[in-house]
């Protein structure tokens, strides 16, 4: 047991974040990217009907497979990633149970996937980047997502001084929201209305860390410390840390970080360094991805 002692000693918190807008994979990127992940993972990224979403999901699962195979010194082509019935990712090796208390979570969207990881933990991560709604105004568009916020959230996303800036809150709490549930892994059907922010400070700095905001479950104050920081002008990070739970009848982990971690972000080269292919190569795959148009028509033109 000296070795896993060792592991929580020297492993820290790990924060990566990868921009899959400006990666615009050659033939040789692409089908190495595909032999770097499972089968079934190929298949799923596969599906993707827009080049954009097809990155985006690889782009995660080659954080995920950097992770373990650095930080757990797991072989790249040893991992083996399942998921619960919910979703969530989860490694299924078992090796001393070096891993039992390491948590990981990743988060897509807009231009960047994130990952964010924990030696003794519990960690759920979310990025939300603010984009005009795809048909209507954002009054309308509030309108529509009324239940999701209380209150008190609604009051303070109205309080913004412009709908540019009230868009730009709603998209912070949402995150923080995602964050929440993605930790506890209970996925959709989760009431919203259940978790309440008081966020702070109103404005947040590009590449700064924040953890001053506080969340009320069923109207109390729950332990749990959220992360928050801006990768640029329209991205929110949000990471949400508790504390590890265990099963009956043992003891509760108190340890959460105390150090802010900042995102690095990595380029593909950083990505797949420690790579080590699964499966042989399929030129099918280029063609399949290369037919794919990039994004919808109508997303060129909604963001600032």
């Amino acid at each position: 047991m000296a070795a896993v002692s060792l592991l929580r000693f020297t492993m820290q918190s790990v924060r990566w974040a990868f921009h899959c807008a400006s990666w615009v994979p050659c033939r040789e990127e692409w089908l190495l990217a595909m032999r770097l992940v499972q089968p079934e993972e190929q298949e799923r990224i596969g599906q993707f009907v827009f080049a954009r979403d097809a990155k985006a999901a690889m782009a995660g699962r080659l954080l995920i497979r950097k992770l373990i195979a650095e930080k757990l010194q797991i072989p790249w082509n040893e991992i083996v990633l399942q998921r619960t019935s919910k979703g969530k990712p989860y490694l299924t090796n078992d090796i001393l149970g070096i891993h039992s208390n390491f948590n990981f979570n990743v988060s897509h969207q807009g231009d960047y996937a994130v990952l964010a990881a924990e030696p003794d933990c519990q960690v759920g991560i979310d990025i939300m980047k603010t984009n005009l709604p795809g048909s209507g105004s954002i009054p309308a568009f509030f309108r529509i997502m009324k239940r999701q916020f209380t209150e008190a959230e609604w009051r303070v996303i109205k309080s913004m001084s412009n709908e540019w800036l009230q868009l730009d809150m709603f998209y912070r709490l949402w995150a923080l929201k995602e964050s929440f549930i993605k930790a506890i892994g209970v996925g959709i059907g989760f009431n919203l209305q259940r978790i309440e922010f008081n966020a702070a400070p109103l404005q947040l700095a590009p590449g700064k860390i924040y953890r001053e905001t506080n969340m009320f479950l069923d109207g109390k104050e729950e332990g749990w410390t959220f992360e928050e920081t801006r990768l640029d002008g329209s991205h929110h990070v949000a990471v949400a840390l508790g504390k590890q739970e265990f099963g009956l009848g043992e003891k509760q982990s108190d340890v959460l970080p105390t150090d802010l971690t900042q995102f690095t972000v990595l380029t593909f080269e950083e990505l797949v360094v420690s790579a080590v292919p699964l499966v042989p190569e399929d030129p099918a795959c280029w063609d399949a991805f290369c037919s794919r148009k990039e994004s919808p028509a109508r997303q060129s033109s909604n963001s600032r």
